[in-house]
């Protein structure tokens, strides 16, 4: 999958292992944690290969977030992606990073 992420902490997170605002602090373990799911989104070619992780808990999301797949960091914080599939020769996955949300708000 190609990873496009929408705010710019979730992509400082991934590449620097922290974010600059005061706001978006996290624990290093769940920062380590979110690095290792990224990756292995990029690495995986489909959600179809990504549901054969069933540690992640892949699930669509319905209510207010209908449309929104979601993959579980730890038992607390979850990432939010929405995944667009491109049509034509070469059938492309891009999964965008919406948010890194605390489950238990």
């Amino acid at each position: 999958m190609i990873v496009v992420f929408e705010k710019l902490y979730l992509q400082e997170l991934y590449e620097l292992g922290r974010a600059k605002g005061k706001k978006h602090r996290f624990q290093p373990e769940i920062i380590l944690r979110y690095k290792r799911c990224i990756d292995l989104m990029i690495h995986v070619p489909d959600l179809i290969a990504l549901n054969k992780y069933r540690s992640l808990n892949l699930e669509k999301l319905v209510g207010d977030k209908a449309g929104i797949y979601s993959i579980r960091v730890d038992r607390q914080y979850r990432i939010e992606f929405v995944v667009t599939k491109s049509q034509g020769e070469i059938k492309t996955t891009i999964c965008n990073i919406i948010d890194l949300s605390n489950h238990y708000k």
